[in-house]
C-alpha cells in the first residue's frame, strides 16, 4: 500500500507547491503583498536566489548539486524502509516533495517563489516546499530518537 500512497503524496504536495507559486506570481504583485488571514499570515511574493533565509544567494550550481544529492539519498532510504515507522517514512517522504518543489522553480525560474509573510512575528517569507522540508527535518529527528531509544533498551 505504502508504494502507491507515498509517490502519490509525493505527488499532490508537489503539485499544491507549485500551484500555490503559480497563483501568488498571477496575482500578487513581484515584492507585493495582500492580507491572507489577517494578523496571522499575508501573500508576500518575493524571488529567492538562495537558500532558507536568503542565504548564499545566486549559487544555482550549488543547489542543484545539494538537491540532486539529498533527494536522491532520500528517495533510496525512503525505498530501502517503505515499512519502516511512520515517523520515518512520513519525514522522507516530505523531505523529497520539498525538495523537489523547489529545485522545479530553480530549474524553471532560476529561483525559487516564496510568499507566506508570518504577520506575527519577524520570520523569513517561505514557501509550502520549504514548509514541507522543515517539518520533514524536525519528523527525522523524531524518528532518529525514537530509534536510538527503542535500540538502546535491547
Amino acid at each position: 500500500m505504502r508504494k502507491i500512497t507515498i509517490p502519490l503524496a509525493i505527488f499532490l504536495l508537489v503539485v499544491l507547491d507549485q500551484w500555490s507559486k503559480f497563483w501568488v506570481v498571477a496575482h500578487v504583485p513581484e515584492n507585493g503583498s495582500q492580507k491572507f488571514l489577517p494578523m496571522i499570515f499575508s501573500l508576500t511574493y518575493v524571488r529567492n536566489y538562495g537558500a532558507a533565509f536568503s542565504i548564499l544567494q545566486n549559487q544555482q550550481w550549488f543547489f542543484t548539486l545539494i538537491t540532486v544529492i539529498v533527494v536522491g539519498a532520500a528517495v533510496c532510504y525512503l525505498w530501502k524502509h517503505l515499512t519502516g515507522s511512520n515517523w520515518l517514512v512520513s519525514a522522507l517522504t516530505l523531505i523529497v516533495a520539498g525538495g523537489l518543489g523547489n529545485f522545479i522553480d530553480r530549474l524553471r525560474l532560476g529561483y525559487v517563489v516564496d510568499m507566506v509573510h508570518l504577520d506575527f512575528m519577524e520570520f523569513a517569507i517561505f514557501n509550502l516546499a520549504d514548509s514541507c522540508l522543515s517539518v520533514g527535518v524536525f519528523l527525522l529527528m523524531i524518528a532518529f530518537w525514537k530509534e536510538e531509544q527503542h535500540g538502546s533498551h535491547h
